[in-house]
């Protein structure tokens, strides 16, 4: 897989390359701290220098989510005046902020001389419509943080467009466990010679047309020897009397499972662990999106030895090793699609990442971070 090495890309790393050697840790208050991403930015085993991170805070308004950290705290203002840490790194949960909400807060952080660092996660919000809310949010964030990290050298490349920043380029860590990951060839349930395509249209994100996607998939399943189409989906999208009914697919997908052209399943959302078992029962993971930057999604396929067949919109191409198809908010090529899926079929790919990788790259990763915050402590 040809990968991105632009100049604007590859030459990120040069605003960390002069850190000062302080050997004092960094305390980072993370937004959020613990997210599978955040979480798996640390080293394994981390050394008394290493970045110390601030907990989440419990939420001050609205309900508290299962993850305990939304609405993240640490945006308000409030909060940064009375609380003590060196560096705040941001990465989610500043959608249902307004611009001038996140102006406030960036104020605060320049007030009280802390830096902040963010990692640009999405380029484009895979939850929203409209791109002009999560441009207007970037447009505020971006220019004030002291130090940009994205996680492949094209998002790197369209943050110096845009804005005319450098990104540091560090790439996605593992999402599975690496104990998990170490005993992948036990939570898969493929049976025999038998070659499962899936699709998970999850609650339909505004990122997400799967309809197309599933037609075309329908009638390439159908003339691959062995092979069966599996389409998951939250109750909430699939069942009639869901927050979020979606009847046109619903009724396809109904259709096509009566005529026995796809195995569909409705459920509630996946714990972790039945995230794995379900990934890993899988041949193939088509991600049937229409805009967007990276995808967690991708990483814990790698993780489990899952190809993905990823659309060409965003930059998940660069984020490992893919077999893509063409399709974005303007267009969509079907054959693009079905020769992605056959090639799979035929080739077999085995693209995993494997555990010693994962703990070799999350090291990596980890000290990447460390010299990001150290160059940015003191640097508002």
């Amino acid at each position: 897989m040809d990968r991105d090495t632009s100049t604007a890309a590859t030459g990120t790393a040069t605003s960390v390359a002069d850190a000062p050697g302080d050997p004092e840790p960094v305390s980072v208050a993370s937004v959020p701290a613990g997210h599978v991403y955040v979480r798996h930015l640390a080293a394994e085993h981390p050394s008394d220098a290493a970045p110390r991170r601030l907990e989440d805070p419990r939420p001050t308004s609205g309900p508290a989510s299962s993850q305990q950290w939304w609405p993240p705290a640490m945006l308000e203002p409030d909060w940064v005046r009375s609380h003590h840490f060196d560096v705040m790194h941001l990465h989610f949960g500043f959608d249902a902020r307004t611009p001038e909400q996140l102006a406030a807060w960036v104020d605060a952080l320049a007030e009280t001389g802390r830096p902040l660092v963010q990692t640009v996660h999405d380029l484009r919000n895979p939850h929203h419509e409209s791109r002009q809310l999560h441009d207007e949010q970037l447009d505020v964030l971006v220019p004030a943080a002291a130090e940009l990290i994205t996680l492949t050298p094209g998002a790197a490349a369209e943050i110096c467009r845009r804005w005319g920043r450098r990104a540091v380029v560090l790439p996605h860590p593992h999402v599975v466990p690496l104990e998990t990951m170490r005993g992948r060839d036990r939570l898969g349930t493929r049976a025999g010679d038998e070659f499962v395509v899936g699709v998970h249209v999850k609650s339909l994100r505004a990122a997400m047309d799967p309809l197309p996607v599933i037609e075309t998939l329908v009638r390439t399943v159908a003339d691959l020897p062995g092979a069966v189409l599996r389409v998951d989906g939250h109750r909430d999208v699939l069942e009639r009397d869901g927050a979020r009914y979606a009847a046109g697919l619903a009724d396809v997908l109904e259709r096509e499972a009566a005529r026995g052209r796809l195995d569909l399943r409705v459920h509630d959302y996946f714990t972790d662990d039945e995230l794995w078992h379900y990934l890993a029962s899988l041949d193939v993971s088509v991600l049937p999106y229409r805009f967007g930057t990276h995808s967690g999604w991708l990483e814990a396929c790698r993780d489990l030895g899952t190809t993905v067949v990823a659309p060409t919109c965003g930059y998940y191409a660069q984020q490992g090793p893919v077999l893509s198809y063409v399709k974005d908010e303007d267009r969509f090529e079907e054959a693009s699609l079905d020769d992605a899926v056959r090639r799979a079929h035929a080739e077999r790919p085995r693209w995993g990442a494997g555990v010693d990788e994962r703990r070799r790259q999350r090291r990596e990763i980890a000290a990447g971070h460390d010299l990001v915050y150290r160059s940015a402590r003191g640097r508002p």
